[in-house]
C-alpha cells in the first residue's frame, strides 16, 4: 500500500511539472510570436532641435535650483 501511494504521489507531481512546463514553454513562444508582430522601430532621428536642448537646459538649472 506504501509503495503505490508512493507511485501515485509521484506520477501526480510529475503531470503537474509537465502540465506547468508546456504552459510556460506555450506561453514564452506566445509571447515572442506577438512581440515580433508588433515590433516596429522608429524611424533615426537626426540628433536633438534647439528646442529639445532649451528643454533640457532649463530642466538642469531648475534641478539646480532646487526647485
Amino acid at each position: 500500500m506504501q509503495s503505490n501511494l508512493l507511485a501515485e504521489g509521484l506520477t501526480l507531481m510529475l503531470a503537474g511539472m509537465g502540465t506547468v512546463f508546456v504552459f510556460l514553454t506555450a506561453l514564452v513562444l506566445a509571447m515572442s510570436l506577438m512581440s515580433r508582430l508588433v515590433y516596429r522601430p522608429a524611424p533615426p532621428k537626426d540628433g536633438i532641435d534647439d528646442a529639445e536642448v532649451a528643454a533640457i537646459a532649463m530642466a538642469i538649472d531648475a534641478y539646480r535650483r532646487g526647485s
